[in-house]
């Protein structure tokens, strides 16, 4: 017996059935689901498509096709639904990211259509706690950047992305307008963290995408010439006191596999690993 599957985008009736699927995965799928309790489906609140994949009529899997391309709940035959689709659209996005099995199975079908990428990082731990740091005493000069802070922590965000992906915000098209306006509401709604000393940033990082069941940490980032003092482990410990006990009960992260010093880090304040994930830079 024939098993009927199809492919569509998403519209904001939809919206039900998409909450629903992204909750199956809660962690995995932190980054997506927060921007759909944010904005719906309707693709220019979104800043891209939501693609469905359905078997049997019934919603199964998801595809974020925004600036980045991002498999939800995506299993082998999705994953060959949502390469076709992608690969007649043409490439859109900067990024391939999501859980390791899926992306490294969505890549393999797109980098011929799509490739080369700029670089490849196929294992990046996914990290989990619900319980605050219990042998690292919080940083208690870490607080929330005020919005006149703004154009002090601005220099630590920009060396950091340079660092982390490789490319200035700053040398996109748009000048590194919507990257400083995403920084700008992190710091508005008051999920961007920092220490300052004589008016400097040495330690900084944010809470990103947020959902009634977890919060992402990202944007971790310690001043060059402070590094090795201990304040990544005594900072992470600041910003998950707020993350638990104001965000949400569960917090996570993501790692590069080859920064083993953030990864100890990590897991003394109390993260442990669950999972990984997988991007592809363009």
């Amino acid at each position: 017996m024939l098993t009927t599957t199809s492919i569509r985008a998403l519209d904001p009736n939809d919206l039900d059935e998409a909450l629903a699927v992204l909750d199956r995965e809660p962690v995995n799928n932190a980054f997506v689901a927060a921007r759909v309790h944010a904005s719906g489906l309707d693709p220019w609140r979104l800043g891209g498509e939501m693609w469905g994949w359905y078997r049997e009529g019934r919603l199964e899997s998801l595809c974020y096709a925004g600036a980045n391309l991002v498999p939800i709940c995506a299993g082998p035959e999705a994953v060959v639904a949502f390469a076709s689709r992608a690969r007649r659209q043409g490439r859109r996005s900067s990024s391939l990211v999501g859980p390791a099995g899926p992306t490294a199975a969505l890549w393999s079908l797109l980098e011929p259509h799509w490739g080369p990428a700029r670089e490849v990082r196929p294992h990046q731990p996914l990290m989990v706690t619900s319980r605050q740091a219990e042998e690292v005493e919080p940083d208690p000069y870490v607080r929330r950047v005020r919005k006149d802070e703004l154009e002090d922590v601005l220099p630590a965000c920009v060396a950091m992305f340079t660092e982390e992906i490789g490319v200035s915000p700053l040398e996109g098209g748009d000048g590194g307008l919507i990257y400083q306006a995403r920084v700008a509401e992190l710091v508005g709604t008051g999920r961007a963290f920092a220490r300052f000393e004589d008016g400097r940033v040495v330690f900084k990082a944010e809470i990103g995408a947020v959902t009634p069941k977890v919060c992402q940490i990202q944007g971790v980032w310690v001043s060059p010439e402070r590094r090795g003092e201990g304040l990544s482990e005594t900072g992470m410990a600041a910003v998950l006191r707020y993350a638990l006990t104001e965000v949400a009960p569960l917090a996570s992260l993501y790692v590069n596999d080859y920064n083993t010093a953030a990864r100890a880090s990590y897991r003394r304040v109390g993260f442990e690993e669950s999972g990984a994930f997988m991007s592809v830079l363009f």
